[in-house]
């Protein structure tokens, strides 16, 4: 996928960064704001917003890399996450992985090539007791087989 900014992503990212250079801990928020919009942080973005946070991009960038909720590039226009905590594998999530990786031909971070998923680990959906567990965009579902995996997907992505 392209990970050249648009004009208007940088126009949203530059707003993003005005509105949280003048709040205490504000780059949490603004990193927020900034996946939120576009998807994910690009790092080419990291010295704008450590000059305006008093910040250095090694800080910018230890953040955004310490959280696994942050991307550094271009996803699809729909995200799967497949739950690996224990209770998930237990439950037969490395299974249920390895056939919707096959399926989908494509493998953890990577973007189907229509563009229309990806597919990301995830380490704890918070859904323990409906092992194994994926969240497709923002729903969590719960006791997923590879089979209901592609009737959620189909219905996002096709549907």
């Amino acid at each position: 996928m392209d990970n050249t900014l648009s004009h208007e992503q940088l126009v949203q990212i530059q707003a993003h960064i005005h509105a949280h250079q003048h709040v205490p801990g504000g780059l949490m928020p603004l990193l927020h704001a900034i996946q939120d919009d576009i998807g994910y942080v690009p790092e080419s973005i990291y010295p704008d917003i450590s000059k305006a946070l008093a910040l250095s991009v090694a800080e910018v960038h230890g953040v955004v890399t310490f959280y696994h909720h942050f991307r550094t590039h271009p996803v699809g226009k729909h995200i799967l996450q497949i739950c690996r905590a224990e209770s998930c594998q237990a439950m037969g999530s490395e299974k249920l992985e390895s056939e919707v990786k096959a399926r989908l031909g494509v493998d953890y971070h990577q973007t189907t090539a229509d563009g229309s998923l990806t597919v990301l680990p995830v380490y704890c959906l918070g859904n323990c007791a409906c092992s194994p567990a994926v969240m497709l965009d923002d729903e969590v579902y719960g006791r997923m087989t590879a089979e209901k995996v592609s009737e959620l997907i189909g219905e996002v992505c096709h549907g």
